[in-house]
């Protein structure tokens, strides 16, 4: 049964999507101004989303269409921890905790997996194939904005077990496409990846005062800068 789902996909959460990038800390952070703060309060916030979508999807992975999308080798959790050990110390665990913006999106994925769990395919998609996708790009813009050595704190843009990108992109749409779904199922899970396209626009919307704070910082840095020269 091919459903052309991973076109339907895409097409259906374009404007999410486009939303989403234009939050002002995606924006910053495309832009290459990245604050180490933030950054990775976003990398602790990224942990809890990932074990609560890692642990629902192993949960049900013998579900018809979640075994479907069931690739291991996409799961971030561990690489997380990598990375939150170098922003944190060892200690990361007593250090962080979700947001309230997390805390929503970590109780919207467990709601889906214990009711609906064909619509972890959405949070899947939205979540995996973009940390894919971009992952090289935006690991380049982390490394020069906060001046990174040696990949530290990074590892989260690593897919150390998946040899051909592009391959990989090519089985995982195949997958989504020969999942067994009615119409109204497809629709549903269209509608739950704009859902979690949103539950991510509102984590870095909650990121945005710290980005608009070095703005103005640097801002203010460059006037003095101005005025140094003209006295």
């Amino acid at each position: 049964m091919f459903t052309n789902l991973a076109q339907q996909l895409r097409e259906g959460t374009t404007k999410s999507h486009s939303m989403a990038e234009n939050v002002s800390f995606v924006k910053s952070f495309l832009g290459g101004v990245v604050d180490k703060k933030s950054y990775r309060k976003l990398v602790a916030n990224l942990f809890f989303i990932y074990c609560a979508i890692e642990e629902e999807i192993e949960k049900n992975k013998n579900d018809l269409a979640v075994k479907s999308i069931y690739f291991p080798e996409l799961f971030r959790k561990s690489s997380l921890i990598e990375d939150l050990n170098y922003y944190y110390g060892s200690d990361w665990m007593k250090e962080v905790k979700p947001s309230l913006a997390t805390q929503v999106y970590i109780d919207r994925i467990h709601s889906v997996g214990s009711n609906q769990p064909e619509l972890l395919i959405a949070h899947a998609y939205t979540r995996y194939i973009g940390d894919l996708s971009g992952g090289q790009i935006l690991k380049k813009i982390a490394i020069n904005a906060m001046q990174l050595s040696n990949n530290l704190g990074t590892s989260f843009y690593d897919f150390k077990s998946i040899e051909d990108e592009k391959i990989f992109k090519d089985m995982y749409r195949n997958s989504l496409n020969n999942i067994p779904l009615s119409n109204d199922q497809i629709t549903q899970i269209i509608s739950e990846a704009n859902i979690a396209f949103n539950l991510n626009m509102k984590i870095f919307q909650e990121l945005d005062s710290n980005v608009i704070k070095i703005m103005l910082m640097l801002f203010l840095s460059s006037i003095n800068n101005l005025r140094k020269k003209f006295t």
